[in-house]
């Protein structure tokens, strides 16, 4: 294949090409002395705030030591509770739960412990010179001079736990099981630490990224405020995410250019922005940062106002890719009922996903479950569910699951409470809304994970969710390949694919070999290029420059971009291509 798949994909900050990027820990503390040195106070307050996550020793050594401040204040100690105590209060969110908890709604403040805080702020008050308050939720404390924000990747984070170089927050579990980890970060510290950040967002005076070890690159809070700006206004992609699986495949190894030694990719996270991150290019410098902080600072332009009255700063939509090509069957599968997803776990809304076939390998059997068979009953699918789980009997899917053979270009529909999997040799795009930690295993083939150990399985709750009139007959009828022409042009075919009337999002799918206009009318658009080499995204206004995307690339189109057109990247070759856009409904 002619393209290459963006695995880095950047956004160039205009205007901040200069004077407002600095690498390094000796250039950043050179850029800080100068910054104290400009203030005219006798006591002068630095804040480097941490997000949970940051590597504490480091940011200690390479820049706190090398100021040699008058005192040194180290929130997580010396102003909030201990260990002890915070978990007592997170214990009713966080679960004994493996991977399931509440979403916390807990803030920073609950956890500062006030005679510690009244002792730190006397102590300031009593110092001239320079003062440091470094650690989770500085700005808690004083009111600083100089405001440093350290930040990283939610990815990192994650990456952090499974190799045991992080605990949680305040915590000394480096070695706990990382889905244990993983549950904490997800349904307490991200939330807490989210709604601290999301009010200092336009407070920065420099953004520090600390995703890669020993090498921190700091920008201005005018160019990091700029840079978003900017993102919300044009075509952008987030960083993808590779992860390797007990199922994974070989497919994205080959197309997506990833290291051939691994065993293998099982999924790509290639726009989930709450956990995906966002590059911005400062001349020669390019910064890494979470995406998310472009919906909590431009949540209007980048959704559109209809989409934020419905969902807040919540990016909505997501796509992934499920890898089994030359790998394995997922898991057997159902994601929670809305009003399951509220009363158990705190959601106002739950996945809502489909299934699109980015590829199919065309001399293997392949297909997908989805639906339960006609005349299966709640008691024997779960009764032989348990019976499977504990040994005593093998469980064939097929036998209680629909078992639909599928090929590239397929579309299937995944309301709520519909049990389903992808079978092997598929590449499946996945486009669901986005609380998708929410997925309650009820079959793993009696695998273990690639840690050795039992995968989550939660027949519990999806006893309560599965929906056992999605038989056969009304699977194939609402489920599979609902694909409907809405309007056709030249060079041009829309198609309606999908989602089914109980969920919020429609795709639509474009084929075209010439220009084709589009318009966001007031909300978001992710797209994926599905079929072709290269596609040029442009505005006909001049809005943004144009935008190149390859295939398999999904890129984010924000609500503030109106009407733009895509063509393929070389007219002159007249082939047909194709992409897949998906939206709220209105």
């Amino acid at each position: 294949m002619s393209f290459k798949y963006d695995k880095q994909p950047h956004v160039e900050v205009k205007g901040y090409e200069t004077g407002h990027a600095w690498e390094g820990y000796d250039e950043i503390i050179g850029k800080i002395k100068d910054s104290i040195e400009s203030i005219g106070k006798e006591r002068k307050i630095l804040a480097i705030d941490f997000y949970p996550g940051v590597r504490t020793k480091e940011i200690k050594e390479g820049i706190v030591d090398k100021l040699n401040g008058d005192i040194e204040i180290y929130t997580d100690e010396d102003v909030f509770e201990d260990i002890n105590t915070v978990e007592k209060k997170i214990k009713d969110v966080v679960t004994d739960d493996r991977i399931l908890g509440k979403m916390s709604l807990h803030t920073l403040q609950d956890f500062i412990n006030k005679e510690k805080l009244n002792k730190v702020k006397e102590k300031i008050e009593n110092t001239e010179g320079l003062v440091i308050v470094y650690g989770v939720g500085s700005t808690l404390v004083a009111d600083p001079d100089i405001y440093i924000f350290a930040d990283l990747a939610r990815w990192e984070i994650q990456q952090r736990y499974r190799k045991g170089d992080i605990p949680n927050w305040k915590g000394t579990n480096y070695k706990e099981d990382p889905l244990r980890k993983l549950k904490r970060g997800h349904f307490f510290e991200w939330k807490v630490a989210d709604r601290y950040k999301k009010r200092n967002l336009f407070k920065f005076d420099y953004l520090l990224d600390t995703n890669l070890k020993d090498t921190p690159k700091m920008i201005s809070g005018e160019a990091f405020k700029e840079g978003l700006k900017q993102t919300a206004h044009r075509p952008f992609r987030v960083v993808p995410f590779f992860d390797p699986g007990v199922w994974g495949g070989q497919w994205m190894k080959e197309v997506c250019d990833l290291d051939r030694n691994m065993e293998n990719y099982a999924w790509c996270f290639d726009c989930v922005p709450e956990e995906n991150s966002l590059l911005l290019k400062l001349g020669e410098t390019i910064v890494e940062i979470p995406s998310i902080d472009v919906v909590f600072t431009h949540p209007i332009e980048l959704l559109g106002e209809k989409v934020h009255a419905r969902f807040g700063p919540d990016f909505p939509i997501r796509f992934d890719f499920l890898d089994t090509v030359e790998g394995q069957n997922l898991s057997l599968q159902v994601h929670p009922l809305v009003e399951y997803a509220q009363e158990k776990f705190g959601l106002h809304y739950t996945q809502e996903e489909s299934y699109y076939l980015l590829d199919a390998k065309e001399e293997k059997d392949t297909y997908v479950y989805l639906g339960v068979k006609t005349g299966m009953d709640k008691e024997k699918f779960f009764g032989d569910l348990r019976k499977a789980q504990l040994g005593d009997s093998d469980f064939k899917a097929e036998e209680y699951a629909n078992k639909i053979p599928c090929k590239k270009h397929d579309h299937f529909l995944i309301p709520p409470g519909t049990v389903h999997c992808s079978g092997a040799d598929t590449m499946v795009l996945e486009i669901s809304s986005t609380p998708n930690i929410y997925t309650f295993k009820l079959w793993d083939w009696a695998r273990l994970g690639m840690d050795g150990k039992p995968r989550p399985i939660n027949i519990a709750h999806g006893e309560e969710v599965v929906q056992f009139d999605r038989n056969t007959e009304w699977t194939m009828k609402n489920l599979v390949n609902r694909v409907e022409k809405v309007s056709e042009g030249d060079g041009f075919i829309e198609e309606k694919t999908g989602l089914h009337e109980k969920q919020f999002i429609e795709t639509r799918r474009h084929w075209f070999n010439k220009k084709v206009t589009h318009n966001t009318n007031g909300g978001v658009n992710v797209l994926n290029l599905v079929e072709g080499d290269q596609a040029i995204v442009e505005s006909p206004s001049n809005l943004f420059k144009p935008f190149v995307v390859n295939y398999a690339e999904t890129f984010i189109i924000p609500a503030a971009v109106g009407e733009y057109t895509i063509k393929p990247y070389n007219d002159s070759e007249g082939k047909r291509i194709a992409t897949l856009k998906a939206y709220v409904r209105t």
